[in-house]
Order: structure tokens, then C-alpha cells, then sequence
């Protein structure tokens, strides 16, 4: 019988900054007494330590002085973040990367998913070389007045995967790798596009920013608004600083004050 799943979302890996390289460039420039003060990463961690010490780079306002035309300098990492963004400086958000693990995500999901490419890199389960054995699959609330012909469909589809790898002698012993292959393959286009799967998904703080204002609008895709309202709420306690500006209205959209970083 088909398994019934629901998408679940995991941040698995965030930056982690060498602070004893950071303090020897800050050395030979003159910003040791920025480091000093920032020697707790704060609530956005690292991730939000790398982008404020981006940004500083490019105006060398580690301290008033160093630059002759810097007399003061914003000392609050949320207020320099909140600078940032409505400077909409958001080259320097791209030096931060996020991973999340997309657990029982459709297909119909993955394939919107990676339509995204600039800054973000994907790993996605391969039906290539994945026997399909059992589906899972998630009914969008939209069918559920037909639930059960969707789920009595999906299911005849699970046994052919199974009845036609059993037809095609695929366990037999001495079959070669690259015949299961092939008709592992093959199986997979008379599979359900809807069926549940496995991403691995990289995406810098200025592309998590722009899917998941996207992603998360009254007209975008359902599973995705799913998916992408859970991204932003982990990125909004995980990058308040960056994500300060976000907020989620009663249709669940999250909505930047500043959309043009």
C-alpha cells in the first residue's frame, strides 16, 4: 500500500567561521577591536558574523579612521544588518550558505525547486538507480473529495513497479549492475510525478531570501508554499538579523520590508 507522507524540513549545515584566520586578517588591517567585540557570533551565529564581516570589508569600517571618509560606525550587528538590506547590499548575504535536508517532498515540488539555480546547489534522490519498492505519496487537500481513487490509483502503480521488476527477472542472481539500472530507469516513467522524495538543497542567505518571498505567495504552488513557510520560519530564528524584515501575513506569505536586496 502506498505510504502517505508529509513533507518535513531539516537545516542540517550552516557556516562555521575560522575566527583565528578572521583575527589575523583583521591584524594586518586594523580591525582587531571589531573581532573583540564580536567574539560572540550573537544570535545569528556565524552565518550572520561572515556577512557583516563581508560587508565591513568593502568600506573598511572595522573602526572610525581607517577609512578617512568612515568617522562612525554602526557598533550593533542588527542595526548593521538592518543597514545592509535597506542599502540593498545583498552581494555580501551570498557568502553564507545554508543546507536543509527536504524530506517526503513530491517531485512536482523538486522539479520547481531547482528551476532556482543562482546561488543554490541540489542533491536530489536518482530513481535512476533507486528501485522504487513502495510510494509514498501526500494528497494535496484540494483532491481529497476523490482520496480514495487517488490513493487506489497510486497503489496499482506501486504494484507494477513491483510486479514488472519481478517480470524482468531484476533479483535473480548474476543480473548486472547496469541492467537494473537500465530498468530501474525505465520503471521510473510509469511512476506518479507526485510520489515522495529526497533533496539535499544549498542556498545563500540572498537566494533563501528571494525563494521564500516567492515561494510562499498567494499564487505560488501549494507544496511549495508549505515547504517554503517552513524554510522561512527555521530562517527567521536561525538569521533574525538578515530576515529581520520579514514578516508572515494571515495568508501565510512572507513578505520582506526590503525586496530588493
Amino acid at each position: 500500500m502506498p505510504q502517505e507522507t508529509a513533507p518535513e524540513i531539516y537545516l542540517i549545515a550552516r557556516p562555521a567561521v575560522d575566527r583565528e584566520a578572521m583575527r589575523a586578517y583583521l591584524s594586518a588591517v586594523g580591525g582587531e577591536s571589531w573581532l573583540e567585540r564580536r567574539d560572540s557570533p550573537g544570535p545569528g551565529g556565524d552565518g550572520e558574523l561572515l556577512v557583516e564581516f563581508a560587508g565591513r570589508t568593502c568600506y573598511r569600517s572595522w573602526e572610525p579612521g581607517l577609512n578617512p571618509n568612515v568617522t562612525r560606525v554602526r557598533e550593533d550587528p542588527r542595526a548593521y544588518l538592518n543597514n545592509i538590506l535597506k542599502s540593498a547590499h545583498g552581494s555580501v548575504l551570498e557568502h553564507a550558505n545554508y543546507t536543509f535536508a527536504l524530506h517526503n517532498v513530491s517531485r512536482v515540488a523538486t522539479h520547481e525547486i531547482v528551476r532556482h539555480r543562482a546561488g543554490a546547489a541540489y542533491s536530489q534522490e536518482s530513481l535512476r538507480y533507486v528501485r522504487l519498492v513502495d510510494i509514498g505519496f501526500r494528497v494535496p487537500p484540494v483532491l481529497e473529495p476523490v482520496r480514495q481513487q487517488v490513493l487506489e490509483l497510486v497503489e496499482r502503480l506501486e504494484e507494477f513497479q513491483v510486479s514488472a521488476a519481478m517480470a524482468l527477472h531484476l533479483d535473480e542472481e548474476g543480473i548486472p549492475f547496469h541492467v537494473k539500472k537500465e530498468v530501474t530507469s525505465a520503471l521510473r516513467r510509469l511512476a506518479p510525478i507526485g510520489l515522495s522524495t529526497d533533496i539535499i538543497m544549498t542556498m545563500n542567505l540572498r537566494t533563501l531570501r528571494h525563494v521564500v518571498q516567492m515561494r510562499t505567495a498567494a499564487g505560488a504552488e501549494e507544496e511549495l508554499r508549505l515547504i517554503f513557510g517552513r524554510v522561512g520560519e527555521i530562517m527567521k530564528a536561525e538569521a533574525s538579523g538578515v530576515f529581520q524584515d520579514f514578516e508572515r501575513d494571515q495568508r501565510g506569505c512572507w513578505e520582506p520590508g526590503f525586496p530588493k536586496v
